[in-house]
């Protein structure tokens, strides 16, 4: 049988920065509440991690960027809510914000996540914000998942 490496989901040792975005901060909250309640959960302390507000999900790849190159984090969790308008703005954003936090992962060597939800209306963001399924914890999950992983691949530094 081949030899299967996997995380496990345990936040307990480990540092996790979350970028926030304020823009449609009634659902960007609500997915900052999600995160810090999976982290939480799953045995950080408050200690164990920084919450940084940023003004859209524009900004967060710039900020996980900065934040990665610290050093100071096993992880990073980006969350914020793009909601469609009648413009094509909404395209230019969420594409910017996915493609800046997947080269931030790629070239920090961290686990950089992808928490910003991206939907045609607010119920759609409210359903994905809500208490049974809210995207924040999906993110804080995986990024806990991914750290452990991380630290369980027997690769060369």
């Amino acid at each position: 049988m081949a030899k299967v490496i996997q995380g496990e989901i345990q936040a307990k040792g480990f540092k996790f920065g979350i970028i926030v975005s304020r823009f449609n901060d009634f659902i960007s909250n609500r997915l900052l509440e999600g995160a810090l309640d999976a982290l939480m959960k799953h045995g950080a302390r408050d200690a164990d991690i920084e919450v940084v507000k940023v003004p859209g999900s524009f900004e967060i790849p710039f900020i996980a960027k900065k934040m990665a190159l610290a050093k100071k984090y096993d992880a990073i969790v980006c969350l914020g809510a793009v909601i469609r308008g009648g413009t094509p703005h909404f395209e230019y954003i969420s594409s910017e914000a996915a493609k800046g936090i997947a080269t931030t992962a790629l070239e920090s060597g961290i686990p950089v996540i992808f928490g910003v939800i991206t939907t045609d209306n607010i119920e759609q963001a409210i359903e994905r914000a809500g208490a049974k399924n809210n995207k924040g914890w999906d993110a804080a999950m995986t990024a806990m998942e991914m750290v452990s992983l991380m630290k369980n691949l027997p690769l060369k530094k």
